[in-house]
């Protein structure tokens, strides 16, 4: 696994609700190497360990590299306070992301609250033939809708309480497409109850998937045994770990 340790100057900071950040970093290393669905540890000063957070766009042109974070502890609050101007210590790019299908001709991505952002990158893959439908807990909640709609074929949003969109969970919708129209793969990240029922929904139409799992984790690569996931195999279950050997795997062999 090819990976880097960089400073990266930030280029672009925005806040895009009470707890989500939108941070643009330049990292002309990482970024020709980085690949979508993969994950950066970024250090928060003052912390022991780096923090995990998904790649949300490249640009290997610029070399630039796009985080899109919730705050959901001391760690990222630090994260998010840093300013256009200063740096981040990154070391990435980190475990096995998402793997396009080639020639496809309609992709879908399904993403759940901050399992939406690793998607993006996913979906510019498929140079305007995927899919999006993003779930939120409310209106307030949405993140990206008009990234997705400027790459994507077409964007479902559908929110929890009914305020935007969609009233119910992304299922629905997935399971409509599904039922009206081929399609050749699904990419899912976000809970995973969620995951659980993309993967039986995709299982039931016969529709590849690849879903990404999220679990705590110390290190990043695999040597702390934190991230521990069970995973199917032809002699029952074993566990693999979600940082080196994912956070993407094929729904069919997780053990929901």
């Amino acid at each position: 696994m090819k990976y880097s340790v960089e400073l990266c100057k930030i280029t672009e900071r925005k806040q895009l609700n009470n707890t989500t950040f939108d941070y643009t970093v330049s990292a002309p290393k990482i970024s020709q190497i980085a690949a979508c669905g993969q994950f950066a540890n970024i250090l928060a000063e003052g912390k022991f360990l780096r923090r995990p957070i998904s790649i949300c766009e490249i640009d290997k042109q610029a070399g630039a590299l796009r985080f899109v974070f919730e705050v959901r502890g001391e760690g990222t609050k630090l994260i998010s306070q840093k300013l256009i101007g200063e740096y981040l210590d990154i070391f990435a790019p980190l475990g096995n992301g998402f793997t396009p299908l080639k020639n496809a001709e309609k992709a879908v991505v399904v993403g759940g609250g901050i399992g939406v952002p690793p998607l993006l990158q996913t979906a510019k893959e498929y140079g305007g033939k995927a899919v999006a439908i993003l779930g939120f807990a409310n209106s307030e909640r949405i993140i990206l809708k008009e990234d997705f709609e400027a790459v994507c074929e077409k964007t479902v949003v559908a929110t929890d309480d009914g305020s935007y969109g969609h009233h119910g969970f992304v299922t629905d919708p997935l399971s409509q497409l599904l039922a009206d129209e081929k399609v050749d793969i699904i990419h899912a990240c976000g809970p995973m109850p969620m995951l659980r029922n993309v993967s039986k929904i995709a299982a039931q139409y016969g529709v590849p998937c690849q879903v990404s799992l999220e679990e705590r984790m110390g290190c990043g690569m695999g040597a702390c045994l934190v991230c521990a996931c069970k995973i199917k195999t032809a002699d029952g279950t074993t566990y693999k770990h979600v940082c080196k050997d994912g956070p993407v795997f094929d729904s069919r062999e997780v053990e929901f």
